[in-house]
């Protein structure tokens, strides 16, 4: 059997230079501050996550974050995204829905899996949907997505957009989207942030990633380099 792609995309990171850079930076970071560069990014995902609102402002392109899926289908938190994507497209605040997700260890796309979530779950038919496949990660997703909305065209503006996702993820993407030129506003998957020791745990591991994405980005710019400041662009 061949690797899937989480486990090509670990190996890939491991080989990486820049990868070990920002995360030498980030360890440093930690340590000079005494953890308190932690906390600040923990403080804001938890804020993120708590104030971001379920309901876009006004109509627009909402992107739909897919998930690994379970046996081919939706898990838990891929479902409550689609079924928020699903009340924006019937309270007519989604112009066109992008499902953002490629193959991540079967048969099925994580966005036709969860096209097809939608449809049986009654999706207005009036609603422009489309399918991003090859995406194995959030950056990717965005990186398809930009070019998927700018038709390929890199001076084409790019319109608004939700970033719809689950709340733990959110203060990720928004990060991203804003470094790659989306004027994007996160809007949550779930009514409101439930605490439960899984959740604590997945905002923890968010922290600890957009810490170690934004200070390697940081001391890119300050540094000078090149080569790794364009890694997330």
């Amino acid at each position: 059997m061949p690797p899937v792609p989480s486990l090509i995309r670990s190996r890939r990171y491991l080989s990486d230079r820049d990868v070990w850079h920002a995360a030498v930076v980030s360890v440093v970071a930690l340590l000079l501050s005494g953890g308190l560069v932690f906390v600040g990014y923990l403080a804001h995902v938890w804020c993120v996550a708590r104030r971001s609102p379920r309901q876009a402002s006004r109509p627009m392109v909402v992107l739909v974050f897919g998930q690994r899926l379970d046996q081919g289908e939706p898990g838990e938190d891929f479902r409550q995204r689609l079924a928020a994507a699903l009340e924006l497209a019937r309270s007519a605040r989604a112009e066109r829905l992008l499902l953002l997700g490629g193959f991540s260890g079967g048969p099925v796309s994580e966005a036709d899996a969860g096209h097809r979530w939608l449809l049986l779950h009654g999706l207005p038919p009036d609603i422009p949907v489309q399918l991003e496949h090859d995406s194995t990660d959030s950056l990717e997703n965005l990186r398809h997505a930009r070019l998927l909305l700018s038709a390929g065209d890199p001076a084409r503006p790019l319109p608004p957009v939700a970033l719809l996702t689950s709340r733990y993820h959110l203060a990720r993407c928004r990060w991203l989207a804003h470094r790659l030129g989306f004027d994007g506003q996160p809007v949550a998957a779930e009514p409101r942030l439930r605490l439960t020791p899984r959740l604590l745990r997945l905002l923890v591991l968010e922290s600890a990633y957009l810490m170690w994405i934004d200070l390697g980005m940081r001391w890119a710019g300050l540094v000078g380099h090149g080569r790794m400041a364009a890694r997330i662009g």
